[in-house]
């Protein structure tokens, strides 16, 4: 069969990777057109246009970038005419792949799936209505999803969290890091996957760690080179760079962690971290957040937690100081970190064991022999 995935971002290249990973176990013949990233791209099939083309943040920045917007949304209904899949498979990305669905079934007699849901219960709840109406089946990764979904008369597949298996996957090809020493705790920032949060994010992120006698290593995101790193920090002497987030991460004494799939990371991998969020606006944007946002935090580790088992510096609150003030607290006091620990074990027994992208390429395969069959 010729599925045909769509991914925006760094996170979704991974988890479509796997996704891709296994369906070829199903489906000898599986063939692959996709937006996505080099991850998904070393799973073989046809790239159309990379996330790095694709990943434009918050109002502002997409009106700004409303031609390349558009123009990437006509590029991918072009190749969906052309190819004609036998199933598009949409990964998260909801602002672009709900109106690519909508596309789909207005033009094309194939299968919607969508993996990793819109977050509908932070926010935009009226979305429901167009999954209704175009997602033929949703493939939930977040164990309270399902109950949410139910309350809307729409269905779910809870198949586990895919960020499970890509740690499983990192813990299994592990090589031991004889590079690393005990002299100094280490500080490890991850400022995001987009140059937009990075430009924002990491400058403050560095100047709170390089308070602190501490190794500092910052994670390279997937798809940005290193010129754009050597030039949002000129004066990097001290400063460690990696791609091997993974490793930093879990070598690290303590992280600084962008809100994402960054902060469920961290947390599989058993790292206490402080949690930062750039919003324009200040105090405005809290009072926005409050009115308009649906849920009582903004990372994935404390809503899985359902509580706020690690610290949230959101808009105003995320400033230089208020980190320092946090880190100190962690560093200073073993006990807060162990503490944050024992919850991490909590998050991974909700979450479930390994085999998320096996359990989801083997639902989306039987749904699609028995479409053909029946």
């Amino acid at each position: 069969m010729h599925y045909f995935l769509i991914a925006g971002e760094a996170s979704g290249d991974m988890h479509g990777a796997l996704l891709m990973q296994e369906l070829k176990k199903n489906d000898s013949k599986a063939k692959f057109t996709f937006l996505g990233g080099d991850l998904m791209l070393s799973q073989g099939g046809k790239l159309i246009k990379h996330y790095r083309d694709m990943a434009y943040m918050g109002i502002v920045n997409v009106l700004i970038n409303i031609h390349k917007v558009l123009g990437n949304m006509r590029q991918c209904k072009m190749a969906l005419s052309r190819v004609k899949p036998d199933v598009v498979i949409l990964i998260d990305y909801p602002g672009f792949n709900l109106r690519i669905a909508k596309f789909v079934k207005q033009n094309l007699s194939v299968p919607v799936f969508y993996y990793i849901a819109p977050k509908l219960w932070a926010w935009k709840e009226w979305r429901i209505k167009s999954i209704k109406r175009y997602v033929d089946k949703m493939f939930t990764i977040l164990p309270f999803e399902t109950s949410y979904f139910a309350s809307k008369g729409y269905n779910v597949h809870y198949v586990g969290n895919p960020t499970v298996d890509a740690i499983h996957n990192y813990k299994q090809a592990q090589i031991e890091d004889t590079n690393t020493t005990d002299s100094k705790p280490t500080i490890a920032l991850l400022a995001g996957s987009r140059k937009q949060e990075i430009q924002k994010c990491l400058p403050i992120m560095l100047a709170a760690a390089k308070e602190f006698n501490c190794e500092i290593v910052v994670a390279q995101a997937p798809g940005i080179d290193d010129d754009f790193y050597n030039k949002l920090l000129p004066q990097k002497q001290g400063v460690y760079f990696s791609r091997n987030t993974y490793q930093i991460v879990e070598n690290a004494t303590v992280a600084i962690v962008n809100s994402g799939t960054a902060t469920l990371e961290t947390a599989l991998l058993n790292t206490p971290q402080i949690i930062v969020y750039h919003v324009y606006g200040g105090k405005i944007a809290t009072l926005l957040k409050k009115i308009l946002l649906k849920i009582p935090y903004v990372s994935l580790v404390n809503l899985i937690a359902e509580k706020e088992i690690a610290t949230e510096l959101i808009a105003h609150n995320f400033t230089k100081e208020n980190i320092v003030y946090q880190l100190s607290i962690l560093l200073n006091n073993p006990h807060k970190m162990a503490l944050m620990q024992q919850e991490y074990a909590k998050i991974r027994q909700k979450l479930g064991d390994s085999g998320t992208a096996k359990r989801t390429a083997d639902a989306m395969y039987m749904y699609l022999i028995s479409c053909k069959t029946g």
